[in-house]
């Protein structure tokens, strides 16, 4: 690409708004050249207001940008989110009525449905979903969404073996790093020394998300998955990485070997290897008895891999595993820049 497409970051002073900045620094196809943020940061230089909570330093060229509200008059034709659930309700309707591609991490409108929910490993045809929206909506512009972290975390094996074999119900239990509450997080007389068992939302979304993952799209309507899910979340004192523990009933059941084989066998679909940050090894099985660990396994291919480990027969249901991804990388941030990276190759995003 001779030239970059000019981006801008909504709430790009708060932690996953950051992480925004941060990764499109340097990005081949995309150019931060906007940010908006609160009435307090508004009107200031971005490196002089943001509270920069990642390691380094804010990029020069965005640490000169001036913030901006958080109003559809940015002069580019992406916008990524970093918006809490609420504002972005108000708003993220607001940029896509206006013409722009909302590429967003919230939490809004991942379940509507007529928004695409999308992780490109799984479900790069559910984008045929924006005809509809925009139809629909009389919207000139569109919103994409990516699913929650800790859902990320546990679904991708959950699709290989629904190709394989499959899928009937799981039941999920994650442990979920204290990074994923945002900043200033969890208290530290809260979460030391301790595991939180209620994440507010989450079980919901755990149990709700991976239905329309892993759901098709005919006729540019989407249809969930018919899985019966169960899911439990827990906040445990790691900084990163969510680790899901889970059990799959399958439709045609499977030996572990023969699961395993299929975990490592997969392929991602072919338009992946067209997305400049997709990682070379989306899905690592590690055979290890004590892996996948997160110190040891959430920054694998620069955050944005899934290793999986300990698949077993289970008990109650089939099989078991351990799952984990980077929460605030592939389960945030970088997940969103994928998506919209898919969009660029689908032309959905012109260059």
């Amino acid at each position: 690409m001779k030239k970059r497409i000019p981006v801008g970051v909504l709430a790009g002073t708060g932690a996953v708004g950051q992480r925004f900045v941060q990764l499109l620094a340097d990005h081949p196809w995309f150019e931060v050249v906007a940010v908006t943020g609160s009435k307090r940061t508004a009107g200031r230089h971005y490196g002089e207001c943001v509270n920069w909570v990642i390691p380094g330093d804010p990029p020069p060229a965005v640490a000169d940008l001036i913030v901006q509200d958080t109003q559809p008059d940015l002069d580019v034709p992406v916008v990524f989110s970093a918006l809490p659930s609420k504002q972005a309700r108000e708003l993220e309707p607001v940029f896509a009525k206006a013409g722009y591609a909302v590429v967003t991490n919230a939490s809004a409108y991942r379940m509507a449905e007529d928004v695409p929910l999308l992780i490109p490993e799984i479900n790069p045809d559910h984008t045929q979903l924006i005809n509809n929206q925009q139809a629909n909506r009389d919207w000139s512009g569109f919103i994409v969404a990516s699913p929650n972290c800790s859902t990320t975390s546990a679904v991708l094996p959950m699709k290989v073996f629904q190709d394989a074999f499959g899928l009937e119900a799981a039941i999920m239990t994650t442990m979920q790093a204290i990074s994923g509450a945002g900043y200033p997080g969890v208290a530290s007389l809260t979460i030391l020394d301790n595991v939180v068992p209620h994440i507010s939302g989450e079980d919901e979304k755990l149990e709700m998300e991976p239905r329309k993952l892993l759901g098709s799209v005919n006729q540019n309507n989407v249809h969930l998955a018919d899985i019966r899910l169960s899911a439990q979340a827990n906040r445990v004192p790691v900084l990163d990485g969510h680790i899901a523990s889970v059990s799959v009933k399958l439709s045609r059941p499977a030996e572990p070997a023969e699961a395993i084989e299929a975990l490592e066998n997969w392929q991602p679909p072919a338009i992946c290897s067209q997305l400049p940050t997709s990682p070379k090894r989306p899905l690592i099985y590690r055979h290890e008895v004590d892996r996948p660990q997160p110190r040891l396994d959430r920054d694998t291919e620069n955050g944005l891999a899934w290793t999986v480990g300990k698949v077993r027969e289970c008990g109650v249901l089939d099989l078991r595993y351990i799952s984990i991804t980077h929460n605030t990388l592939r389960g945030a941030a970088s997940g969103s820049i994928l998506n919209a990276e898919l969009l660029v190759v689908q032309g959905c995003i012109k260059m």
